[in-house]
């Protein structure tokens, strides 16, 4: 995933906002979301520390094609969250309700939802479309499903399905 959008909704800050505090130029940043260019290790210490954060490596199974296609569909997803913030989130929490009720056994990962509901949009969904170990998880319990319409998701799984090919291709 992009660990610069990453950091960026973690802060809560604008491209250029980033680009000031570590005292380089909105473009580079947009560069490095955008995938033009790739940070050195270095690079992205230096634009955690200018927000306030540090960079932690951590080495975790690669994801299957599973998780691949859970991200994909939560990219989408966090697409309609961004677009109708309250409406998506109204129907996140009806979802967790039921599925609190018919799961106990999932209550420490729904419980887990709970929180992250309340937080705000930019933070949920770096929860949404982080590869880490921990939201992987999450992603198995999404409170999101039924957001994205059975045409939306018909699209998002065609274009998954592009995209594992054309990176099987080279």
């Amino acid at each position: 995933m992009n660990a610069v959008r990453n950091l960026r909704a973690s802060a809560r800050v604008t491209q250029a906002e980033l680009a000031d505090e570590a005292g380089t130029s909105q473009p580079t940043i947009a560069a490095y979301e955008a995938g033009h260019k790739s940070p050195t290790l270095r690079t992205l210490d230096r634009l955690a520390r200018a927000v306030g954060r540090e960079v932690v490596v951590s080495f975790v199974p690669s994801m299957t094609r599973e998780d691949r296609r859970s991200l994909f569909l939560h990219r989408a997803i966090s697409e309609v969250l961004r677009r109708s913030p309250e409406e998506t989130i109204a129907h996140a929490r009806r979802n967790l309700g039921h599925m609190i009720e018919l799961h106990p056994g999932a209550r420490v990962l729904l419980g887990e939802w709970d929180r992250i509901l309340e937080r705000p949009i930019e933070e949920i969904i770096a929860v949404l479309i982080d590869p880490a170990m921990s939201a992987r998880d999450l992603r198995q319990v999404t409170p999101f499903a039924g957001v994205l319409s059975t045409s939306e998701r018909t699209r998002v799984y065609r274009m998954f399905g592009e995209n594992e090919r054309s990176h099987e291709q080279g």
